[in-house]
């Protein structure tokens, strides 16, 4: 005769996640306004060179940032001037502000395998920029 299976677990519906805070269309205005103005005023001058004389690999042409929900991208656009490209050109973003409510923003970049890692939570607008500026990882 089969033993009854006595288990110590029990069934319990799961909980709310909690929710995620709402970006109002001012708070996207002010950031996108504020970053447009820094990556032309800092980033851009300081990452994108001319192209090259004789360019054997892809090279950095353009900086962006655009909002896709509550979240807030830098992006790159590259040129490929190889004869055998796919493309002529092709954008990759590079880092990322998650809106977590009361103008803070969680960063992460873009890692090697497209997968996003956060490594800064709970940040002000400026001092976003200050670790995109100058930290290793939000190459472009």
């Amino acid at each position: 005769m089969a033993e009854k299976f006595m288990s110590s677990y029990m069934w319990m519906p799961a909980t709310k996640r909690a929710s995620k805070p709402k970006v109002s269309p001012e708070t996207k205005a002010v950031l996108k306004a504020q970053a447009d103005r820094w990556v032309e005023d800092y980033l851009k001058p300081a990452k994108v060179e001319p192209p090259p004389e004789n360019p054997n690999f892809n090279y950095l042409v353009d900086i962006f940032t655009k909002w896709h929900g509550s979240f807030f991208y830098f992006c790159a656009t590259y040129h490929c001037p190889s004869p055998n490209a796919i493309s002529p050109s092709f954008e990759r973003k590079f880092a990322g502000m998650n809106y977590t409510g009361n103008n803070t923003y969680t960063l992460s970049y873009l890692r090697h395998n497209d997968q996003w890692h956060e490594v800064f939570y709970k940040q002000d607008v400026d001092t976003c920029f200050e670790l995109i500026a100058h930290d290793p990882c939000f190459m472009p």
